[in-house]
């Protein structure tokens, strides 16, 4: 599939992504959001709604380098559990590597 800029994911880029940073925040006992795109308000890059005990990331994924909305994705995993620091930014630490792991395109990130 090409992309109108070389950085900018894919759909299936996007759902593994998600499967990878909900697997991995369920794994440590937070909750793993579900994830959709596009968000439903226009101009925004990510939005996050509460479902009872869930949470749903919405994510901007068109016209946008992949590095930005894994970034999104990641900070939306943090968002839904009410992390701060210290723990916030060792978590996404955590997921940036669980998704390099797993092969979802985190490496274009550098």
């Amino acid at each position: 599939m090409s992309h109108p800029h070389p950085d900018t994911g894919s759909a299936a880029e996007f759902a593994a992504a998600a499967r990878t940073l909900t697997r991995e925040a369920r794994r440590r006992g937070l909750i793993g959001p579900s994830f959709r795109c596009p968000p439903r308000l226009v101009g925004v890059d990510r939005t996050l709604r509460r479902r009872g005990d869930g949470a749903i990331v919405s994510v901007r994924l068109r016209e946008r380098p992949w590095a930005a909305v894994l970034a999104d994705m990641i900070e939306g995993v943090v968002v839904a559990n009410r992390l701060v620091a210290p723990a916030a930014d060792r978590l996404r630490a955590e997921l940036w590597d669980a998704c390099s792991a797993a092969e979802v395109p985190a490496a274009r990130v550098a």
